[in-house]
């Protein structure tokens, strides 16, 4: 039987990089739908993987996680196409508009926390966020809810009575706890909405392995690293030569400390890794971090999150409140359409 695996975001970056180490592993007995917003890019994502593998079956699939509909549309697609689905990758992701506080990075490098500066950028990045037609905040909607109503959707494929599925989300160093806050869980109000959503992942698959481990669906949480992506190019948009200059720095911090794995590649230990466990092994409270030693080896390592059940659950809720009002909305949207066709 030919395991069913989607990633979402998967035509460059970390998500591509994980569908050619996927298929490395297991050309002829994997099933590959790539899920992308750009479909140009898809298609150039799938023709190279099909170069350095000719056999392999991969499939594409048009989705925008940051709309509600395109959501919707991609679901009922996939449960058109597949009879089931076994492994979930949500790594689609934006980190829009980041600010770099220059002044913040040059104090930072002549301080104890340089390692951890340029670990999980706190303390010299910050975002400006936007709003989807929708009227979701753009961040909330792209790296955490769409996906969220993607699970929601495809229930019927990854819940199936005798086996298990695996939800992987692509969560990051950067989710901590105090860019969250539980009142404004689309980060209306402040300037970290990517830390907010990835600490929000953090939570929601605790929440969702609460709700549905009974039911054979688990969910892990990994970070990759820090990881030199079309993400993190745009951190540095004005000062593209940094990174030439920064690079042996990066090299040199790698020998320090094990969090900078710098390639897609190995950002993607982990997500990697995650394909080979029994899922129910798995510690729902546990980060799986993607490491690369100074030597250049790629290995895992569990650190557990900073998150509690009482917030994990408290989140899901309000989810699950939003899920029923945009899918409302929705619904008098097509109404309305449907009325001014006739």
């Amino acid at each position: 039987m030919n395991k069913v695996v989607l990633v979402t975001g998967a035509n460059s970056g970390i998500g591509l990089a994980l569908c050619e180490r996927l298929l490395s592993q297991d050309t002829e007995g994997l099933q590959l739908c790539l899920a992308c917003r750009n479909m140009q890019r898809a298609q150039a994502a799938r023709s190279a993987l099909l170069t350095s593998h000719p056999t392999a079956q991969v499939a594409l699939l048009q989705m925008d996680s940051s709309s509600i509909p395109s959501v919707i549309r991609a679901a009922q697609e996939v449960k058109l196409r597949y009879n089931r689905l076994d492994y979930l990758y949500l790594n689609a992701g934006i980190m829009p508009n980041p600010q770099f506080d220059v002044k913040a990075f040059f104090k930072g490098l002549f301080s104890s926390k340089i390692i951890t500066m340029f670990a999980t950028g706190e303390g010299i990045l910050t975002q400006k966020d936007g709003v989807t037609s929708d009227g979701l905040q753009e961040v909330f909607a792209t790296n955490l809810f769409g996906h969220f109503l993607l699970i929601r959707e495809l229930e019927p494929v990854l819940c199936q009575a005798g086996r298990t599925s695996q939800l992987i989300w692509t969560s990051s160093s950067n989710a901590h706890r105090s860019a969250f806050n539980l009142e404004d869980v689309q980060h209306q109000r402040g300037t970290q909405p990517y830390s907010s959503s990835k600490y929000a992942s953090d939570l929601l698959s605790l929440a969702l392995n609460t709700h549905y481990n009974k039911q054979g669906l688990y969910s892990s949480v990994i970070c990759p690293g820090f990881v030199r992506t079309s993400l993190t190019y745009g951190i540095l948009p004005s000062f593209p030569f940094l990174w030439t200059l920064l690079m042996p720095l990066f090299w040199l911090i790698r020998m320090l400390t094990n969090t900078f794995t710098l390639t897609p590649y190995n950002g993607a230990e982990a997500l990697l890794w995650l394909y080979k466990q029994k899922p129910e092994s798995l510690d729902p409270q546990v980060k799986y971090h993607s490491l690369t030693s100074g030597l250049g080896n790629n290995y895992i390592q569990p650190r557990k999150m900073d998150i509690d059940l009482e917030t994990s659950e408290a989140l899901y809720e309000k989810l699950l409140q939003l899920e029923c009002e945009v899918r409302k909305k929705l619904k008098e949207k097509q109404k309305q359409s449907q009325h001014v066709q006739q």
